[in-house]
């Protein structure tokens, strides 16, 4: 079973309860079916759950990169020679990333509003970036981003191969076949 389930913000990815944040448990009543990777409580969007322990390693582990892809709002307004780097590889404290797939969008169409929203400032455009890389360590669509000067906003997953959030409203997941 593939249960794709778009993530809200503030949400923590697993099952136990939490603390301070809602967590898997709040959404899916599924008995045993486990994240196949994770999303920061901070990120939004796509998180695959599944009962099939074979499929959750080859969709999470970084052996098989699997081509994921996210929605970004960033701070300012980057042109695509700002964002170059990123389709080379920057160099990030840890580690070298792999090159990324990067485009600058329009604000997606399906978007919902985030609870609660970002923080704007006037004086200060946003861009949205689709960004696709095949890595997925900590942090690292936000810290690829700030690395070239334009901090990550808002972080929503899109896509994992050829599972995507169409049709999913925030919240809510839907079950797939195999």
């Amino acid at each position: 079973m593939i249960i794709l389930f778009n993530k809200p913000f503030n949400v923590v990815c697993q099952f136990s309860t939490h603390e301070k944040h809602p967590t898997l448990k709040n959404y899916i009543d599924i008995p045993k079916v486990y994240a196949a990777g994770r999303l920061d409580t901070d990120s939004e969007g796509l998180l695959i759950l599944t009962d099939d322990g074979a499929l959750q390693h080859r969709l999470s582990h970084p052996k098989h990169k699997e081509m994921k892809t996210y929605w970004v709002q960033v701070e300012g307004s980057p042109t695509m020679a700002d964002l170059s780097p990123l389709l080379k590889g920057v160099a990030l404290n840890d580690f070298v990333a792999q090159p990324a797939q990067v485009r600058i969008i329009d604000a997606p169409e399906s978007l919902w509003d985030r609870n609660p929203p970002i923080r704007e400032r006037k004086a200060i455009p946003t861009t949205w970036l689709e960004i696709s890389i095949t890595e997925g360590k900590n942090r690292q669509v936000r810290r690829m981003t700030a690395k070239v000067g334009f901090p990550t906003l808002r972080l929503i997953r899109y896509a994992i191969g050829p599972y995507t959030i169409d049709n999913i409203a925030i919240g809510s997941f839907k079950k797939v076949k195999q």
